[in-house]
């Protein structure tokens, strides 16, 4: 599994000219095409990571994760805002734009790392072809994208060791199907190891797809934990995002086979209260619109004392998302003194 890894650069991820990308709409819309432009495309095998503020840190437990889908990011100065608040040492952050009109030609993700004094990796999950939804085009002040790039990070306050990518489909769901957001990529994961105490974890972003059934999260799911069984060996594992769980089953979760993928492996999950959803309307949602628990954690060798929801709005009450911010506290390792209050908070979420 370890050819689905895409290694990192330091520099920043380099655009195919806007000429290139309105010729890839003109092209046959098929899997082998599509499979053909994954992979001579630079910017969709890489990981920009360039050095952070603490290259030499090391972090401590107890640690603070946060798990957020920041639906583009179109409020970077309020969303870096409430992060700020949950102290974390490390986020796992999905949906961030980069060069698109919609969110002012911003890299969301490195402004929101700069202003919390942390370092990044971030991978394109899609090359955006056009400006996007709908929805999203009354954002819009430019007519095109400086890059097109929308994707998935880990942000952390330390130095974060051979981050890399994990695709997890490339067959092209999304640009030969009916849609109307036409994008080169797939859903993807972005895995990075940290120094924490005497060792080290790795630490996992990852964005499960939404327009399938809950078999093929599960599928996509056991290629997530092959590749980081591949890349962390027996390292203890956190994995957080937005998993897309219950849309193809009426919200009802735990008919997502993902879950039972993840323990066979080993991976305990943690949502915060099992009736907490993680979604909410936000002026960009689609209607009609429902309340669901789409955002988790999985963990392996590590002890939570606790899981948590917390609102994603800006001190007025406007929404920042449509998803809220997950949140764990992470006391140590499973084998410590915290194995009886990971077994205690699981058994209470379950």
């Amino acid at each position: 599994m370890t050819d689905m890894l895409r290694p990192a650069q330091p520099a920043p991820l380099a655009a195919p000219s806007q000429a290139d990308r309105e010729g890839y709409l003109n092209l046959e819309r098929s899997e082998a095409i599509h499979r053909a432009l994954i992979a001579r495309l630079p910017c969709m095998n890489r990981v920009e990571a360039p050095v952070g503020p603490n290259p030499g840190a090391r972090l401590a437990f107890p640690l603070t994760v946060a798990a957020w889908n920041l639906e583009r990011c179109f409020f970077v100065e309020e969303s870096a805002a409430l992060l700020g608040q949950q102290r974390p040492d490390i986020l796992l952050l999905s949906e961030g734009d980069n060069g698109m009109a919609r969110t002012g030609q911003r890299h969301t993700t490195r402004e929101i790392a700069e202003r919390l004094g942390m370092g990044y990796a971030y991978g394109v999950e899609f090359l955006e072809l056009d400006l996007g939804s709908p929805n999203d085009r009354a954002f819009c002040r430019d007519w095109f994208n400086a890059k097109g790039f929308h994707g998935n990070a880990v942000l952390a306050r330390a130095a974060l060791h051979a981050p890399a990518m994990i695709r997890l489909d490339e067959h092209g769901h999304w640009f030969h199907g009916e849609t109307n957001q036409p994008r080169i990529g797939g859903r993807c994961a972005i895995v990075a190891t940290l120094a924490v105490g005497d060792g080290a974890l790795v630490a996992v972003s990852v964005h499960l797809e939404s327009d399938a059934d809950g078999p093929y999260r599960a599928d996509q799911t056991r290629r997530l934990l092959d590749c980081i069984d591949s890349f962390a060996g027996d390292l203890p594992v956190v994995i957080g995002g937005d998993l897309n769980t219950g849309l193809a089953d009426d919200g009802d979760f735990d008919k997502e086979g993902l879950f039972a993928v993840a323990a066979e492996a080993g991976y305990r999950r943690h949502g915060g209260p099992m009736d907490a959803m993680t979604t909410r309307l936000s002026p960009m949602s689609r209607r009609p619109y429902i309340s669901l628990k789409l955002d988790w954690f999985l963990t392996r060798g590590l002890a939570v004392t606790e899981s948590r929801v917390v609102p994603a709005v800006d001190p007025d009450g406007s929404a920042l998302s449509d998803h809220e911010m997950i949140v764990a506290e992470i006391s140590g390792l499973a084998a410590d003194e915290g194995r009886a209050d990971q077994e205690a908070a699981t058994a209470a979420a379950y």
